[in-house]
C-alpha cells in the first residue's frame, strides 16, 4: 500500500500534539519513549503520509505495540479519533513476522467457524486433562505462558449453545449476541446474561443466522474486509428480529457494533442498515434496571467487590455508570479500584500475540487490587476477565474474578 494511502491524513491533522494522552497511555507508561504515545505514533503516520519517512519495521512495530485501548481517546481536548486512524494504518501493514502471520491468520479464521472453536475447546479440554498444555508450554516460548494460563475448558455439556428463544414476561424483548469465544470459555457468562434478563423480564432472542464473530477482532488488526463482511452478516442476522435491543455482554463487542458505519464510508446502503442496527445496540449493563434490594443470597459473594472498567466500555461506549449503579444495588459493600479506567493488558488478541507486555501492563492493575482489599473483582467483556482470572491466580490472590452478568445471577432472589 502507498504512504499516502496508508494513513488517513486528514484524521490524523486533528491532533494537536497537547500531550495530555501521554499519561493514559500503557505502552507510554512502559517506556517512556515518545513514539510509543498515541500523539508519538500519529506524529509518526503524519511524518508517512508527508513521506519524510517510510513505513518500515520500525513504523510497524510501533502500530503493532498499541493496545488500542482508546483511553487517549477520553481525554483528547480535540476528539481525535484515535482507534479509527489505528485500524486504517493497520490494514495497510502486513505482520513482521511469520508467527504473527500464522496467528492471525489461523486466528481468524478460528473465530469465523463455530464447529473449528468447538473442535479447539475440545483439543483443549484434552491437553489440560492430561495436562499436555504444561509440557508444550515452555516448547512455545514466550507465547506458551498464554497456553498455560487459560481457564479450564468445561465439559461439553458447559459449553452448549443458547437456546433460541427464553421467554419471560413484562419488558421489551431483546436479542442476544452470543459471540465467538464465550460459549467455549464462558458459557456460563452467556447463561447468567439470559437468566438475568429473563429475571428483569426481558423475554431473550438468540437468531440462528447471527455469525460466529462480529468482526470486532478483525477490525482492530486491520483486517477490514473481512470486518465488513462479518458485520454484514451480523446487520442481516438481527434484521430479522425487528426493532427490538441487541444486547451485547461483551464490552469489546458492543463498542465495534454502535460504530459500524464507520466501516461502511463508500457503501451508502450498507451505511444507513449499519446506523439502523448500531443504534438498536446495548451493553448488558444498559438494558437492566437497578433495584435497592439487597439479597440474602449476596453473601455467596465475597466481599467488599471492586469493578474494573473495560477500555472498550468506558472510552468505546461512554458507559460507566450503569455497571457500578447495578452492582451497588445488590447491597454489596464496594470500592472503587485505583485507575480503573486503565488497561489491563488483554486487548483482544494482544495477549497473545504479546504476552510479556501484556503481563508488564497488567502487574500495576495487581498493585491496584492488592490496595484495594477486594475480594471480588468485577468486569464486564470476557478478554478482561480470562486476563485478570490468570493474573490473580498467578499473583496468587484470594479474589474471584466474576462478569458482571455473574455477580447479578448470584444475588438473584431465585
Amino acid at each position: 500500500m502507498e504512504p499516502q494511502t496508508l494513513i488517513d491524513y486528514t484524521r490524523s491533522l486533528d491532533c494537536i500534539h497537547c500531550g495530555l494522552c501521554l499519561r493514559t497511555c500503557p505502552t507510554y507508561q512502559l517506556t517512556g519513549a515518545e513514539p510509543s504515545s498515541p500523539r508519538g505514533r500519529i506524529h509518526l503516520m503524519r511524518a508517512v503520509a508527508e513521506g519524510d519517512i517510510e513505513p518500515d519495521a520500525s513504523f510497524a512495530e510501533e502500530m503493532d505495540f498499541c493496545l488500542l485501548c482508546r483511553h487517549c481517546e477520553s481525554v483528547c481536548p480535540s476528539g481525535v479519533e484515535y482507534g479509527a486512524l489505528m485500524e486504517h494504518t493497520r490494514a495497510g501493514l502486513a505482520p513482521k513476522t511469520l508467527t504473527g502471520r500464522v496467528v492471525k491468520s489461523l486466528g481468524f479464521k478460528l473465530l469465523e467457524s463455530r464447529l473449528m472453536l468447538r473442535l479447539m475447546a475440545g483439543a483443549l479440554r484434552l491437553f489440560q486433562l492430561t495436562r499436555l498444555d504444561r509440557l508444550l508450554a515452555p516448547l512455545l516460548g514466550e507465547r506458551g505462558s498464554a497456553l498455560s494460563k487459560l481457564p479450564p475448558v468445561g465439559p461439553a455439556y458447559e459449553r452448549r449453545l443458547l437456546p433460541k428463544e427464553s421467554p419471560a414476561e413484562g419488558a421489551q424483548p431483546v436479542a442476544l449476541l452470543e459471540g465467538c469465544v464465550m460459549p467455549e470459555l464462558l458459557g456460563e457468562v452467556n447463561r447468567a446474561t439470559v437468566r438475568v434478563l429473563n429475571d428483569a423480564g426481558h423475554a431473550v432472542s438468540v437468531p440462528s443466522a447471527q455469525p460466529t464473530c462480529c468482526g470486532s477482532l478483525h477490525a482492530h488488526n486491520g483486517e477490514l474486509e473481512r470486518a465488513r463482511a462479518l458485520a454484514r452478516e451480523t446487520i442481516a442476522a438481527f434484521e430479522s428480529s425487528g426493532d427490538m435491543p441487541v444486547v451485547t455482554n461483551s464490552a469489546g463487542c458492543g463498542s465495534h457494533m454502535k460504530e459500524y458505519a464507520n466501516l461502511f464510508s463508500e457503501e451508502p446502503e450498507w451505511r444507513e442498515r449499519a446506523e439502523r442496527f448500531s443504534a438498536r445496540v446495548r451493553d448488558l449493563s444498559e438494558v437492566l434496571n437497578p433495584q435497592v434490594s439487597p439479597k440474602e443470597s449476596s453473601r455467596t459473594v465475597q466481599e467488599p467487590i471492586t469493578y474494573d472498567d473495560p477500555c472498550h466500555l468506558c472510552h468505546g461506549q461512554g458507559v460507566r455508570g450503569e455497571p457500578r449503579a447495578l452492582l451497588d444495588a445488590t447491597g454489596l459493600e464496594r470500592v472503587e479500584l485505583q485507575e480503573s479506567e486503565s488497561c489491563c493488558g488483554s486487548a483482544g488478541i494482544y495477549s497473545a500475540l504479546r504476552p510479556k507486555d501484556a503481563e508488564r501492563i497488567l502487574e500495576g492493575k495487581l498493585e491496584a487490587l492488592r490496595s484495594s482489599g477486594a475480594r471480588t473483582l468485577v468486569t464486564a467483556n470476557p478478554g478482561c476477565q480470562l486476563q485478570w482470572q490468570a493474573g490473580v491466580k498467578d499473583a496468587g490472590l484470594e479474589v474471584e474474578v466474576l462478569h458482571l452478568a455473574e455477580l447479578l445471577d448470584k444475588t438473584s432472589e431465585r
